[in-house]
């Protein structure tokens, strides 16, 4: 684990263990945006890279967008237990790797996913001391499909399936420990930040801080 060193005393204890973050939205609501701004403003934090049997798109780049496969590689990975989390999107599957997210916790750095609710509830099955979730609302339903709208990426059938989907998707806001409604950008960025920072503070997270405490008082 990363290690942390106190100013007063110069006392050093073993760094706290790192956590999953996860970012919840309907599509167009702002969770991808918040997620790369936090990824530029928090060294310790990295993306998890999901794996996909879809298409690449243009500007995508294997092993940084995603991990482009094909299905019966996918199907492998699912049945050998080496996706935390899967999924079929719109004929498409998606699923997270298992070994990186373990490996990069255990080495006390934090974890981004930017994943549905469904993958959640999986990834909670598996590892939710690990997990703090966070769910992104939009401010309105009209705002929603103005922003599907504006960025051009789907066709008109497409932001109608999304736009049916995302009622059913923002019912789950329940489930997750924090909700942020993006009214405004970079108040949700930092609202998101304040909870990343909340969370590497707790207590149970930094088990180094007994023997720390103890060397203050001895």
């Amino acid at each position: 684990m990363k290690s942390e060193t106190a100013s007063a005393g110069d006392l050093e204890f073993p760094g706290r263990r790192g956590l999953a973050l996860v970012l919840s939205s309907p599509s167009g609501a702002g969770k991808t945006t918040i997620s790369r701004a936090l990824l530029g403003m928090e060294p310790e934090l990295e993306m998890s890279v999901s794996v996909t049997t879809r298409a690449r798109r243009p500007g995508e780049t294997d092993g940084r967008d995603y991990h482009f496969i094909a299905r019966p590689e996918f199907d492998h990975m699912v049945q050998a237990g080496d996706l935390l989390e899967h999924a079929i999107v719109f004929e498409n599957c998606y699923g997270t790797p298992r070994a990186p997210v373990e490996a990069a916790l255990a080495a006390g750095r934090d974890v981004l996913f930017d994943i549905d609710w469904q993958g959640t509830q999986q990834i909670a099955a598996r590892m939710r001391d690990d997990l703090v979730t966070v769910f992104i609302l939009p401010p309105s339903a009209a705002e929603l499909k103005r922003r599907l709208t504006v960025r051009a990426a789907d066709s008109e059938e497409v932001i109608a399936r999304r736009m049916a989907k995302a009622a059913s998707e923002m019912s789950h806001f329940p489930e997750y420990d924090y909700v942020v409604i993006n009214r405004d950008l970079s108040q949700s960025i930092a609202e998101v930040a304040a909870i990343l920072t909340a969370e590497r503070l707790k207590r149970v997270r930094r088990p180094g801080l007994f023997d720390f405490v103890q060397g203050l008082q001895g």
